[in-house]
């Protein structure tokens, strides 16, 4: 009955995936050219989010040239099937310095579905005394290809909805990949600033019915020794995965903290699945975390986990020019 019920769940998301992109071609879309120096559409990636029709159903792509944007961006609901694409994420940065509230300090704030970024550097430069987030997505179906993602305790608020991150560094020291969201991590780098009691993530989820946890496949972690966990419940079932994970020295022994909270190492799924490096070693590992076998792996090693193979797109190969 379970197995008919997983099913059933399956074909109902599948469906809502192929509904999502009917209205769009995967190859054509609307292009957009951002410039400070005022060669482009506009000399502010905001503008050029403002400038997309609510309701948006055509993809738009809007190309994002080399500088340091000093914006707060935000992505709105009503636009779907927005491309933001720098040239290189070292060298297309977006910053901004607000801390406090997570869900009103980001700097990139993605609340349309639909959305992929690529090569850029989202940045939140408020410091070390409090929660400062550099990208926050409520959203379902965001990628995010050789980003880099920064700040220092919250860095990533992973809110909500399916989403893919390949090739992307991801840096804090606090929590720095926290939410409720159900996604997969792929030959990204984590890296810890962290003295000491570090934590990578602070996953959500609240039900062992929820379909949500992170995956970090073929992962690098590094950063300062003996420092950092690789995860603590922020949720009572919190559920976080690393495979084929290489981890440094920067991983502490334990691995992973259970918040002070002893009940929850009762419920969460906290698994590691050949992992290697010095942190890897799990002989000194807290009892309620798992080494996984084969087959308790398998759900998690593709993007079939987040129904990926029907709403992850190709970059556009045809273009047409925005008309403002």
């Amino acid at each position: 009955m379970a197995a008919v019920c997983v099913l059933l769940v399956l074909i109902l998301l599948h469906k809502t995936d192929l509904c999502s992109s009917v209205a769009v071609s995967s190859t054509d879309a609307v292009l957009i050219t951002v410039d400070q120096s005022g060669k482009g559409d506009y000399r502010r990636i905001q503008e050029a989010i403002n400038a997309v029709a609510s309701n948006n159903s055509e993809l738009v792509y809007i190309s994002i040239k080399p500088g340091i944007y000093r914006e707060k961006i935000v992505v709105p609901a009503d636009k779907p099937f927005i491309t933001l694409s720098g040239t290189e994420g070292s060298n297309t940065t977006i910053t901004w310095n607000d801390g406090g509230d997570i869900f009103d300090s980001p700097t990139f704030s993605v609340m349309a579905s639909d959305f992929v970024a690529r090569y850029l550097t989202i940045r939140n430069d408020f410091g070390t005394t409090g929660k400062g987030i550099a990208l926050r997505v409520s959203a379902d179906r965001a990628a995010f290809y050789g980003c880099q993602i920064l700040s220092y305790q919250d860095t990533l608020l992973d809110d909500f909805g399916r989403h893919y991150y390949y090739n992307c560094y991801i840096e804090g020291a606090t929590d720095f990949i926290c939410g409720n969201a159900a996604s997969l991590f792929e030959s990204c780098q984590l890296h810890s600033l962290a003295k000491n009691l570090g934590t990578i993530t602070a996953q959500h989820r609240n039900s062992p019915s929820e379909n949500t946890g992170f995956t970090f496949l073929g992962c690098k972690i590094t950063g300062l020794d003996g420092g950092t966990t690789l995860g603590r419940p922020w949720g009572p079932f919190s559920r976080v995965i690393y495979a084929h994970t290489y981890m440094s020295s920067a991983i502490s022994p334990d691995g992973w903290q259970d918040w002070d909270d002893p009940r929850k190492e009762r419920t969460v799924y906290y698994g590691e699945y050949k992992c290697y490096g010095p942190g890897a070693d799990r002989s000194k590992r807290v009892r309620w975390s798992r080494e996984l076998s084969r087959d308790e792996s398998l759900p998690f090693l593709n993007k079939a986990m987040i129904g990926g193979r029907s709403w992850l797109r190709p970059t556009p190969v045809h273009f047409k020019k925005h008309v403002k």
